[in-house]
Formats: structure tokens, C-alpha cells, sequence
């Protein structure tokens, strides 16, 4: 019998997705970062962040490693494509949207004065080019959720949270439709529709970090 847990913040759900597509049975542990566990900073001293995967008492940090290594554990469900271009291809867009997409979204958020502007434009251009890689497709995986919807989830679980935050708006059905679509479709699929925490409960967590990035910069010389 498996011994798998994972600990993660109240945003972080791709493992859990990943987890429940694969059918594995699991135990999450919903970690503080304010007051960090003693279990956290044994399991990753490195960066001492989550997410973290324990399978067997065996720690697996950062979140596309996880998703990767659950992938290779538990073969049923795949969720990385066979071929191996295409599963280069699909490795290359999940580093763009953590890269380029998830931190071009948080700095048009968090962005004041004239220099919103300037974060929203670059936002935008992040969104279209997944808007290009989803155009014809029900997922990014095709007929079924797969390791780029997983990676991409966050778009439909957040993004609209952050853009009430920030006064901003990124993501309509005029200007990406495919993406709207895709969005949809995802979050109102099993299991992801089964394991999304409370609209509320996103706001309280990104309201307190958009504060605190804001206050940092109003108090630099």
C-alpha cells in the first residue's frame, strides 16, 4: 500500500487534479507559510515552499516535477503525450505559462500607475499565444484533460479573481474565445470541478499577498 500525501496552499491544485485523474488515493496536508511545519522543512530545505509530494516518506518538490513524476509512477491515465516531440512541445508551453503567463498576470495585478499599463500589455501578449495553442482543441491535451490543462488551470480557478483584485480584465470570450471556451470546459470537468476551494477563500489569499507586494513598494526610497 502506498503511503502518498502532498502539502500545498489553498491555490495550488494541479497535484491534486493530477492525483484524482490518475485514480491514486491520497492525503493533503494544507500548509501555513507563515508558520512553515517542521515536516515542510525537512521535505524541502532547499526552498522550503509547497507543493511537495511524499510518496513512501520520499519528498518531490515544485510543482511540474510532481506532475511529471506522478505521470511516470502511475501509467494508467497518462497525462504527458507519448510521442516525444509532442510531449517536448507540451514541457515547452507549461514553462511559458509558469513563466510568462502566471508572473505577467500577478504584475499587471499588482502593477500601479504607469507602469499598469505596460504589465497589462505584456499579459495579454502571454494569453494570446495559448489562445494560438488551444484554437481547434476541447483541451490542450486533446479529447481529454492532460499535463497542459492541468499546468493551465489555474486560468479559469483564479484568473477573474485576480483581475477584481487588480481592476483589470485579461480574459473575455471577445478577445480570447478559444481560451474562454477551453476554461469552461475544464472547470466544470471531473475531478477538477470536485476539488476548487471557495471563491472567498482565493480572494482573502490574494488579497493579503497584493497587499503586502503593494506595501513593499510604497515604501521604497
Amino acid at each position: 500500500m502506498n503511503d502518498i500525501r502532498f502539502m500545498k496552499r489553498v491555490r495550488l491544485q494541479k497535484i491534486e487534479w493530477a492525483l484524482r485523474i490518475k485514480g491514486v488515493e491520497y492525503e493533503y496536508i494544507q500548509e501555513d507559510l507563515a508558520n512553515k511545519s517542521p515536516l515542510l522543512l525537512l521535505s524541502n530545505p532547499v526552498h522550503k515552499k509547497v507543493p511537495v509530494l511524499l510518496h513512501d516518506g520520499k519528498p518531490i518538490a515544485e510543482s511540474l516535477v510532481i506532475l511529471e513524476y506522478i505521470d511516470e509512477t502511475w501509467k494508467e491515465n497518462p497525462l504527458l503525450p507519448l510521442d516525444p516531440y509532442e510531449k517536448a512541445q507540451a514541457r515547452f508551453w507549461a514553462k511559458f505559462i509558469v513563466e510568462k503567463c502566471v508572473l505577467g498576470v500577478w504584475g499587471a495585478c499588482v502593477a500601479q500607475g504607469e507602469e499598469k499599463g505596460k504589465a497589462v500589455d505584456a499579459a495579454l501578449e502571454s494569453l494570446a499565444f495559448l489562445e494560438k495553442q488551444i484554437e481547434g482543441k476541447k483541451f490542450f491535451g486533446g479529447e481529454k484533460i492532460g499535463y497542459l490543462d492541468i499546468v493551465a488551470g489555474w486560468i479559469p480557478h483564479w484568473l477573474n479573481v485576480l483581475e477584481e483584485l487588480g481592476d483589470i480584465e485579461l480574459l473575455n470570450a471577445e478577445r480570447f474565445p478559444c481560451l474562454h471556451d477551453w476554461g469552461q470546459n475544464f472547470i466544470q470537468t471531473l475531478p477538477v470541478k470536485d476539488c476548487i476551494p471557495p471563491r472567498e477563500m482565493v480572494v482573502e489569499y490574494f488579497s493579503f499577498g497584493i497587499n503586502y507586494v503593494r506595501s513593499l513598494a510604497s515604501n521604497k526610497p
